[in-house]
């Protein structure tokens, strides 16, 4: 996998944890399609994406750091994330690794 897309994914995972939902929607596509894994589902759109991080963000306070990349061979990239999901108080609610999966 290019390392400049390896260093773009991380720059938007610490966009998504600064909560600069600009910068990680100048990186998708505007039919972006985005799971809701808190909701159930998914999202589809910028706007809906934008929502859907406002309701996610008022409920939970998630993070996810990437700690591994690989290129899949239809094309697709997959980053798994150590992801930290705590309450608004900041007691942690779920720890683990997941995987995320990017078709560009």
């Amino acid at each position: 996998m290019p390392a400049d897309l390896r260093r773009t994914l991380t720059e938007l995972y610490g966009a998504f944890n600064a909560r600069d939902v600009d910068t990680v929607l100048r990186a998708l596509a505007p039919d972006v399609v985005r799971p809701t894994g808190w909701e159930g589902g998914v999202v589809r759109g910028h706007q809906h994406v934008r929502d859907h991080g406002k309701r996610q963000w008022a409920e939970i306070d998630p993070t996810v750091e990437p700690v591994g990349f690989r290129g899949e061979q239809d094309g697709r990239v997959a980053v798994t994330v150590r992801q930290v999901v705590r309450d608004l108080g900041g007691a942690v609610l779920v720890e683990g690794r997941v995987e995320h999966v990017y078709r560009f």
